[in-house]
């Protein structure tokens, strides 16, 4: 391992890039941790805030991920991001895909509490409204991957299944079709990226300034009412947003009507 000096390019970006060829080489394995920074600065016989640097710039390339009073790992597999939203209904309604495999979900809290602005919106009330809330947490074999919540109107939910602090056998919208009698017809996602809240950075294990991917879901009743708004945060790094779709054929051209005049 070394850098030149001589190079246009800056050590740090030497580094990385050196980094990058390893894990791709497969020198270091998908959730195996890397030398300590300063263990790497003195391979490279460069300052540690050089590699740091350069780990940093490998982080938020998604091949590196830090672990606060772990160290830095290799990034696992990418988790798609569309196994949420769209993909939470399946092909078909009641329709499981194999997540319980991959996944966790642990139910963290059930009860009364104030709407953040974004879900207050969606429902057009106040800010700061009570509202029920069902928090989760997902994770896979070695790591947390995603912070959640669903909201619902305490007026849909009073006295029913979605207040008990359990989790179900099947996929939340069919227990809140059947506790609200309201179905589910049509839903629309916000995806934004920021960077996450401290409780979010801990939760995650990620570093405060590692940027999340956040995701809006709201979905509709026949009459466009809300039944559910569901929030989730994803580590940017780690997670990818997958969409596939058909591209419409060209029109065929028509004849013109025979009885038009083009002038």
């Amino acid at each position: 391992m070394q850098i030149n000096p001589g190079a246009a390019e800056f050590p740090h970006r030497q580094i990385a890039a050196q980094l990058k060829a390893q894990v791709r080489r497969g020198d270091w394995g998908p959730g195996e941790r890397l030398p300590s920074i300063p263990a790497i600065a003195e391979m490279f016989g460069v300052a540690k805030q050089t590699v740091q640097r350069a780990v940093d710039q490998l982080r938020v390339e998604g091949i590196l991920i830090t672990k606060p009073g772990s160290g830095t790992y290799v990034r696992g597999t990418r988790r798609r991001l569309n196994r949420l939203s769209r993909g939470r209904y399946g092909g078909f309604r009641g329709y499981h895909t194999d997540l319980a495999a991959r996944y966790r979900q642990q139910l963290v809290s059930v009860g009364r509490s104030p709407a953040p602005p974004e879900v207050a919106d969606a429902f057009g009330v106040a800010d700061g409204t009570d509202l029920l809330c069902r928090r989760h947490l997902v994770r896979t074999e070695d790591s947390p991957v995603e912070v959640g919540a669903s909201w619902f109107l305490p007026a849909d939910t009073a006295g029913t299944s979605l207040e008990r602090a359990e989790a179900f056998g099947r996929p939340l919208y069919q227990e809140a079709e059947e506790a609200t009698g309201r179905r589910y017809a049509t839903a629309t996602d916000t995806i934004s990226a920021r960077q996450p809240s401290r409780e979010e950075a801990e939760t995650l294990q990620i570093r405060p300034d590692t940027p999340v991917l956040h995701l809006l879901h709201v979905a509709y009743d026949a009459h466009h009412k809300p039944i559910e708004v569901a929030q989730a945060t994803w580590p940017g790094p780690m997670t990818t947003l997958t969409e596939e779709y058909r591209i419409p054929g060209p029109v065929p051209e028509q004849d013109p009507d025979p009885g038009l005049v083009l002038g």
